[in-house]
Parts: C-alpha cells; structure tokens; sequence
C-alpha cells in the first residue's frame, strides 16, 4: 500500500543527517551536563554550544535561551511568568490561539483572577488590528498580549511588526506562539521586537521532546517545577543532551536550505490548489490558507461542498495521513475550535481537511492523493 504523509503541521519526520547525528551523540556525548568530570562538561559545553547557535539565527543572546520539552511547556513557562513574575493582570489573545495558550490563560483566569479580552477576527481568521488597539488603550493594566505568527490549522501569517508597535505603543509585553515559523521562516528578534516566543524541534525535522522558550533580556523566570537548578534556574530537570543538539542541527539545515525547500513547497501547494479546483470548483480553503503571501507555505486547510464524516478514515486506509484540524485535539470530538470560530454553521457542517507538507513531499504522493479525493467527490 502506498503511504502519504500529508501532516506535517502536526509533526514533521526527522531529517536522517539530524537522525544520524542524534545516534552518535547519544553514543558520544552521554555525560550528565551538571557533573564536574569530563563527561559532564562536556555535555554542558555543546548544550551551550547549542544554545550560542540557535540564538544566532534569532539574533538573540544565547542567555535569552531556554531549552524545555517542547512548545507547549514553553508557552506555560511564559505565561504563568507573565503573571506570577511580571504582574500581569489581563491577557489579549484571540479565539483561534492554539490550546497550549488558551488553556494555560483560562487556568490563569481560574486561579489568578486575571482578565482575558479576546481580539476579533473576520471569517478568514484575520487579527482586527483596530480591535486590539482599542483593547490595548481602553486599560492602565499590566497587559500581556499573546498571538500565534503563523495558525497551525489555518496557516494565517500574524504581521508581527504591527502586533510589536501596538505593544509598544501602549507599554505590554507581546508574546508570540512561534511553533509553525521556526525552522520554515527567519525571525530577527531585533529587527521585530517581541518579548517571548516559543519552538519545538518537531515542527522543523527535528526529535520529539525538545523546544524551547525565548524570554527578552531583564525578565527574571521562575520555574514551573522544582528539584534542581538547570538552565539557569529556569527549568528544574537533567537537560536532554542528545535532543538539544539534534534540535540545534535540525534548525541549521532548514535556515541553510530555507529558499531552496520554501520554494519547492510553495510550487507542490500551488499545484496540489489548482488539481483541488479540477476535482470541484466548489471546494474551498479555510482561512487565507490558499494565499501563498498570507499563509503558510506549508499548510493547506481544504473545505469540500459536501459532508463526508468517513473521508479521514477512507484516506488512512488508503495510506494517506492527514488531519481534520489539529492533531493536538486527537480524541475530541467537539471540532475544530479554530474552523468553528471563523466558518458559520453551513460551512462548519462541511467536511475540512487540513493537508500539510514538507521538504519530504512529492508531486507524485500529491497526485495520489487527488485520485483517491477525486473517487470521493
């Protein structure tokens, strides 16, 4: 059976070189980074390595940097920091956030009474820019504002300049959940002031298990849990040595071969739009995921004219993985809280299909998919 790939906003394959460098580190590089003998330092000396690498392709310092095991830890760490260190009492953010942020501000709300204003958005998921200024000038509150650059189900690009200026304009700190840019789109941090963003190396070819959290210079951090002194205080736990340096070696090849990759992707995308359009004209894409400026190369987001509550499970059978909308949201059976938020009552009753692709992707595998689309519609 031919088997498809098509899912790579939810977890991308690891790159073999970063594979192959992950097994001669675990081999090799198997001290404990807190130990004083040589194989402790060791460790701790590419762990720092690491962190002086990835800072650089943020245009950050390498202090600014904490490993954690993954976006959604590190979009804990900065908001329960935002609020039990920096005094922050409200949250900006919208509906259409991913959960490791709109959970984490509801049990903020629940257990620190802090207010959570939501930003308007249209029917293709845009920010209401006017919205969020008003919201920003209408409070003297210690305000955090926290929105995704690019949407995980949509494929949405945030213009993070003008979210910054807005920010800065109005004194609050920005948070910005970066899981779907690193590794696909360059962020200079100084260029684009922001006070926090997140990673996991899983989005980029990298292993499962590793991201990490950017946290701008004079913002001290309390840990979430406690039991050691690792990353500076911030993250109590023995540091994941051979992931670290995996996520270090991933990032390096995506931002060495961004254009080449970019470029390959965007043409498969807008090949596998125009064959969708042939299958049906009325086939139509959520957000402004067919917008090769305004989303994501990466992420297409396909709305079908009809319901077919058994085309996922037809397309597994037929080797061909892909997601109805977040595979974070695996189990649930209440939706798609993005599509739910933007499409009215007719257009979320109609099946969607979130096709998402990667430097692994071929025209070959996307032809296969439309011939088993094509014998459903």
């Amino acid at each position: 059976m031919e088997k498809v790939y098509l899912d790579n906003a939810a977890t991308t394959p690891m790159d073999t070189r970063v594979i192959d460098y992950m097994y001669k580190s675990m081999q090799e590089n198997f001290g404990n980074p807190s130990s004083t003998h040589q194989f402790g330092r060791t460790a701790k000396s590419l762990i720092e390595t690491a962190r002086k690498n990835i800072s650089k392709q943020l245009n950050v310092s390498s202090r600014e940097i904490i490993f954690t095991a993954g976006g959604t830890e590190a979009n804990n760490l900065i908001l329960f920091n935002a609020v039990n260190n920096l005094k922050v009492t409200r949250i900006i953010t919208s509906k259409i956030e991913h959960h490791a942020v709109l959970h984490v501000a509801e049990q903020l709300q629940k257990t620190k009474n802090i207010c959570i204003d939501f930003i308007n958005v249209d029917a293709f998921g845009t920010i209401d820019f006017t919205h969020l200024e008003k919201l920003l000038s209408e409070e003297k509150e210690k305000t955090l504002v926290s929105l995704m650059h690019i949407n995980n189900e949509i494929g949405n690009i945030l213009d993070l300049k003008t979210v910054s200026d807005l920010c800065i304009k109005y004194n609050a700190l920005f948070h910005s959940d970066t899981v779907q840019t690193i590794g696909h789109y360059p962020l200079d941090l100084q260029e684009i002031p922001i006070d926090f963003i997140t990673a996991s190396a899983h989005k980029f070819h990298g292993p499962k298990g590793v991201g990490f959290a950017f946290f701008k210079k004079g913002f001290g951090i309390l840990p979430l849990f406690f039991g050691g002194n690792q990353e500076k205080g911030a993250r109590s736990s023995t540091e994941n040595v051979h992931a670290i340096l995996a996520m270090d070696k991933a990032i390096s090849y995506c931002y060495k071969e961004l254009e080449k990759d970019r470029k390959q992707i965007e043409e498969l995308k807008s090949y596998f739009i125009s064959r969708l359009k042939e299958i049906s004209p009325e086939i139509e894409f959520n957000g402004l995921s067919n917008n090769l400026e305004k989303s994501s190369f990466t992420i297409l987001n396909t709305r079908f004219p009809t319901t077919n509550a058994f085309l996922l499970f037809m397309l597994d059978l037929a080797g061909i993985a892909v997601s109805g909308g977040s595979a974070c949201q695996s189990g649930s059976n209440s939706g798609s809280h993005v599509l739910n938020e933007i499409l009215n009552d007719n257009e979320s009753n109609k099946t969607s299909v979130r096709f998402s692709f990667s430097k692994f992707t071929t025209k070959e595998e996307l032809d296969f998919t439309l011939l088993k689309l094509k014998e459903q519609f």
